[in-house]
Parts: C-alpha cells; sequence; structure tokens
C-alpha cells in the first residue's frame, strides 16, 4: 500500500541531486495524511530510480511532531519512512491531552500505534537530559462521580 503523499513548506529549498538528498531549511513545515513534523532545517534522503522515494528525514532546530491529539517536541529527529518509525532525541516532552511524559529519546511506530521513551544511558545526567536519566511525567485522572 502505497504512502500518502509528503507536503513541504519552508523559506529555503536545496536540492542536492548527486548526494540523493534535499535540504529544507527555515520555518520547515511537513505533513503527511494526519502527521505535521515543523522543524528549523531538514534533510531528506531519498531514492531515485525512475519514481522518487523518500527514505529518511533528519530534523533538527526546535522539532514538534503533531498526530492526532498527541504532541511530541524534541531537539532532534529521524522519520525511518520503510520502518515508519520517528525517533526524537534530546530534551524530549510528549502531550497526549493532559498528560505529558520528559525524557531523553521517544521512538514512535506510527503501524502499531505503541510509543516508548527512555531515560539517559546509566542513569548519568547530560545536558539536555532528565535529571538521573529518568522518565518523568504526569497522567490526569478523572474524578468519580459520587466520590
Amino acid at each position: 500500500m502505497p504512502l500518502a503523499p509528503a507536503n513541504y513548506a519552508a523559506d529555503r529549498i536545496e536540492l542536492q541531486d548527486k548526494q540523493s538528498r534535499v535540504v529544507l531549511t527555515g520555518d520547515v513545515d511537513i505533513t503527511q495524511d494526519n502527521l505535521r513534523l515543523r522543524a528549523a532545517r531538514t534533510t531528506v534522503a531519498y531514492t531515485n530510480d525512475g519514481e522518487l522515494r523518500i527514505q529518511r528525514i533528519d530534523a533538527t532546530g526546535g522539532v514538534t511532531i503533531t498526530r492526532n491529539a498527541e504532541s511530541a517536541r524534541g531537539d532532534v529527529a529521524n522519520y525511518d519512512f520503510n520502518r515508519r518509525i520517528i525517533t526524537l532525541v534530546g530534551n524530549v516532552v510528549l502531550r497526549r491531552g493532559a498528560d505529558v511524559s520528559n525524557g531523553a529519546r521517544l521512538v514512535i511506530d506510527l503501524d502499531s500505534g505503541q510509543s516508548a521513551f527512555v531515560g539517559t544511558n546509566g542513569g548519568v545526567s547530560r545536558p539536555g537530559s532528565v535529571p538521573g536519566g529518568r522518565v518523568t511525567g504526569s497522567f490526569s485522572v478523572a474524578k468519580q462521580s459520587g466520590a
């Protein structure tokens, strides 16, 4: 089944055909179906065997990804088109409604709908990581009627 087309907008686009990539800079906005990626800069790697096929998108600079009622922010992201997996790294914040999770790295599997957060390796704090390397957050809890 073919993927939906990826549409883009940016202040500047540079086609680097010999390297099989496109560099988009300045308020980059890429959409595909119900998925939206915003960043300061992205590099789109592709193959072209008569038909252009995106392989991967690497994004830097205040990356925000939204899908339905979910949004995630991080310093860096990559979207593997073949595996349909998005990985965000650095100061990652995931919001689902009123629920918030924070960590060093988030992996989103678009096919299964599963997301996995990890802290830093071995609990060692690094710049931009959650203290102690742990995943932190809060869940909203609905008030029970009659309680």
